[in-house]
């Protein structure tokens, strides 16, 4: 009977079904002997900078708990008592198209607003403190809520939390676009996020509900993950475009006929089963006020800082309390003492650290220093975003053939390269060399990224596979947040035309890449079979 486990998540998706005693490969496909086929559908470009795909899943056979990735819903067996059947569908087309654009929306405006942020300042009278709340406001709260908002789509069902999701998400881009001022963006942009963390691991299972055999269901996810890499890609020029053609409220506005667009398309999905799910609603409040705390830290500054920080301290306290004693944890912390685990949490949030904290520090130096356009700061952007894609392709050949560490390792210490040679990059520096010379962080990161990811998940019981990759992403979305918070507390006391706000962020960001890039060192190497 067919079964399917739903949660978002990972860097890959890694599928096993039993073959009858037959042998199995791995994500290499290479042949282990162990009677399980496991499909590892590694994502293309999006896989590195956007939110993880994973499937957690849990039958037991011969004691051994392996995920499924073996059919979509028996709409008609195979469902929990008091759920409801999913109604059959003639075309899986109409969920991935949904889908997709559902994905594509929620990391288009993870990079869309960083070109814009000079024109909302200018607009709104608002200085650098306010600008970072505008870009992390929506950041946290999508960090904070991803930890357990799998469980929704599980408990309501998938398309009925990503339909609305994307109402919410599409009410709250016409509010951020009509916002009168600060605080009223800022509560928009807030709730944008908790609609995407809700949209996130909906349109994932509305995928992997849509499509039944295993090597159909891989590709799809791959087309799924490549809407968000074209979205991060496009994000700083569309976010440009839109500026500089009409005005910073265009790049909410633009999600209003793309999100109508998906709910069309929703009409056309089947109904998706509902299953139960157990919510850690305290490990999520405590969680949630310990990120919030902290970045406000980090903005604020000052005497508010300390308040701040206290908060923080005692919610982190709360959290991991909470954690240890409740039976069904958010985050079981057992999980830590695992090296693997330990190392992709770690570098995970490194990588978030240099790519969006480089993408924020460099979009106010080209338009603040420079007096380049949005449209033109955008520009400067695509050699490194849109070489996303391909590299995430190379990563996954690389790590097939020689191990994930050889690649995790070689894409950090260029990554690290690539910071350290941005350190010659002023005024006077051309145009073209300045966009060459954010090419290598890119490389670096897109390569080592993947594997990382990939490496933790099979580091993890296969029922835990979700946990992990939910962790991994939360931490990576909050670091990102806390770099743009401390960059941007730096280039607010920057009176040197922000070279000193880039000399730090980049020291800060190749030191923490140097570190982790050492302690992958520790990451198991190639197999031998």
């Amino acid at each position: 009977m067919a079964r399917l486990n739903r949660e978002t998540g990972g860097a890959a998706i890694t599928a096993t079904r039993r073959t009858g005693g037959a042998g199995a490969t791995d994500g290499t496909g290479a042949a282990d002997g162990t009677g399980d086929a496991t499909v590892m559908a590694r994502t293309s470009g999006h896989m590195a900078f956007g939110p993880l795909l994973y499937v957690r899943a849990g039958h037991q056979s011969g004691g051994m708990s392996s995920p499924e990735l073996t059919a979509a819903p028996d709409v008609h067996r195979d469902t929990p008592t008091g759920a409801r059947s999913p109604s059959p569908s003639p075309s899986p087309t109409p969920a991935l198209a949904a889908a997709t654009l559902g994905f594509a929306l929620i990391t288009l405006d993870t990079s869309v607003v960083n070109v814009a942020l000079p024109a909302i300042g200018a607009d709104l009278g608002t200085g650098m403190t306010g600008l970072q709340w505008v870009v992390d406001a929506y950041t946290l709260v999508f960090a904070a809520l991803l930890l357990s908002s799998g469980a929704l789509a599980d408990r309501f069902g998938a398309g009925r939390a990503y339909g609305v999701g994307v109402v919410v998400f599409t009410l709250a881009s016409v509010a951020c676009g009509l916002a009168p001022g600060l605080p009223s963006l800022l509560a928009a942009r807030a709730v944008q996020g908790a609609a995407a963390a809700v949209m996130l691991p909906a349109s994932l299972a509305l995928v992997r509900e849509a499509y039944g055999d295993p090597g159909r269901r891989a590709r799809a996810v791959s087309l799924w993950a490549a809407g968000g890499t074209v979205a991060v890609a496009l994000g700083p020029v569309v976010g440009g475009a839109l500026t500089t053609a009409w005005s910073w409220r265009g790049i909410f506005f633009v999600n209003v006929p793309l999100g109508l667009l998906a709910l069309a398309l929703l009409t056309r999905v089947a109904r998706s089963v509902r299953r139960p799910a157990p919510l850690d609603l305290p490990g999520q409040l405590t969680a949630a006020t310990a990120v919030g705390a902290l970045t406000f830290a980090a903005i604020e500054g000052g005497t508010e800082a300390w308040w701040a920080l206290g908060v923080a301290a005692v919610s982190l306290a709360a959290f991991l309390l909470i954690e240890a004693r409740r039976r069904h944890p958010m985050v079981p912390l057992g999980m830590f003492r695992n090296t693997t685990v330990a190392v992709a949490v770690t570098a995970g949030a490194a990588n978030s650290v240099a790519f969006y904290g480089m993408i924020f520090v460099f979009s106010l130096f080209f338009q603040q220093v420079l007096g380049l356009s949005a449209l033109g700061a955008g520009l400067m952007f695509l050699p490194m975003t849109g070489l996303l894609a391909g590299v995430n392709l190379l990563s996954a050949k690389a790590a097939a053939r020689y191990g994930a560490r050889l690649p995790i390792v070689v894409g950090q210490t260029v990554a690290v390269a690539g910071l350290l040679g941005l350190l010659v990059v002023d005024a006077d520096t051309s145009r073209v060399a300045q966009a060459l010379l954010l090419v290598p962080l890119a490389l670096g990161a897109g390569f080592s990224l993947p594997p990382l990811i990939a490496s933790m998940m099979e580091a993890v019981p296969a029922e835990r596979a979700g946990t992990a990759a939910g962790l991994l992403n939360a931490i990576r979305q909050t670091a990102g947040a806390l770099a743009i918070a401390v960059f941007g507390s730096l280039a607010a006391q920057d009176t040197a035309g922000m070279a000193s706000t880039l000399r730090s962020s980049l020291l800060i960001s190749a030191g923490l890449l140097t570190l982790t890039a050492l302690a992958s060192l520790r990451l198991p190497g190639r197999r031998t079979r």
